[in-house]
């Protein structure tokens, strides 16, 4: 059982900060544990921020607490991205796909939902509940933004055609 504490802190203007000591790395069975352990009790309204503890680069600390503080609805830090898993019918390069959207996206401190789709069978209609999105085909992909069809780009562009689809705010 891990050992945790609850830290109430003037400094922190009265809100509560969850800490849990739970060593593992952060892509291990640990990261689960954590967002078990603080997400239960976030979803219960108990704390408003979380201390995580992982072995190795301080940095994944901050980005573990951070989806767990998001996939919680208690803090936004940047878009949710959704991609399908992959199947007989995926037509592009899926995962570096997601990766790509993923670290481009990251900084936009905004909610929004972004689909990356790996085929035209599915993809669409998974895109339509999006705010922007990619579905691939063959060598190629459409871009969608609030689940009309933008316009259709190679495979290359795809992440580059998206980017700046949203950075232009069509669609919002």
């Amino acid at each position: 059982m891990p050992r945790y504490e609850l830290i109430i802190s003037p400094a922190l203007d009265g809100r509560t900060v969850r800490q849990a000591a739970m060593g593992g790395l952060h892509l291990s069975g640990g990261q689960f544990k954590r967002a078990k352990f603080h997400g239960a009790l976030l979803l219960d309204g108990i704390g408003d921020t979380v201390r995580v503890s992982i072995t190795g680069d301080p940095v994944q600390e901050v980005r573990a607490a951070r989806e767990i503080l998001q996939c919680a609805g208690r803090r936004i830090f940047s878009p949710e991205i959704v991609a399908c898993p992959t199947c007989a019918r995926t037509r592009i390069q899926l995962e570096p796909l997601y990766y790509q959207v993923k670290a481009m996206t990251q900084d936009i401190p905004k909610y929004l939902k972004i689909a990356v789709m790996g085929c035209p069978v599915n993809g669409p209609g998974e895109a339509r509940e999006a705010d922007y999105g990619v579905a691939g085909g063959k060598g190629c992909g459409l871009l969608f933004k609030k689940g009309e069809i933008v316009r259709k780009v190679p495979e290359s562009e795809l992440c580059s055609a998206l980017m700046e689809l949203i950075e232009s705010g069509e669609g919002e």
